[in-house]
């Protein structure tokens, strides 16, 4: 199974809510910029933050690589989610790239090469991380690429 974790791309400093904060300009080109490491991935589904910054950046990849499948939006991927929610969430989902936020992104693949949050990897806006094992379970993942545009 592989798992990349793309973190969205630039977005407003402001906005009514953060939850509504868009990519810039700047923050599309980054994110097309890390879709094209994708091309010729198996990918099976994305998954995305409901926020409007991961969606915009899921649509951008979706479209880059002719994806047909529709985004899953789903609300463990926010920013303050609980990464450990989100390992047991990932059993079924196949070769998945999620897109989400710091902190969570870079706690996640901590959770799941170390079996802990204590190294955070770090992650700038629309940093690809790729990762590989036999299930998504905490610390049995093995890293394979990291990309910062």
């Amino acid at each position: 199974m592989k798992v990349w974790i793309l973190r969205h791309g630039e977005a407003q400093p402001h906005a009514r809510r953060d939850a509504e904060r868009e990519l810039t300009t700047h923050g599309r080109e980054q994110v097309l910029h890390s879709a094209a490491r994708l091309i010729g991935q198996p990918l099976d589904c994305i998954l995305v933050s409901p926020y409007v910054r991961a969606q915009q950046t899921a649509e951008l990849v979706r479209k880059a690589l002719g994806f047909t499948s529709e985004l899953i939006t789903v609300p463990w991927l926010t920013p303050e989610s609980e990464p450990r929610d989100a390992v047991s969430k990932l059993a079924d989902s196949g070769n998945v790239l999620l897109v989400s936020h710091q902190p969570f992104v870079g706690e996640l693949i901590s959770l799941l090469l170390h079996g802990h949050l204590r190294q955070p990897q770090p992650m700038q806006t629309a940093s690809l991380v790729e990762l590989e094992g036999e299930w998504p379970l905490a610390g049995s993942m093995t890293l394979l690429s990291a990309y910062h545009p």
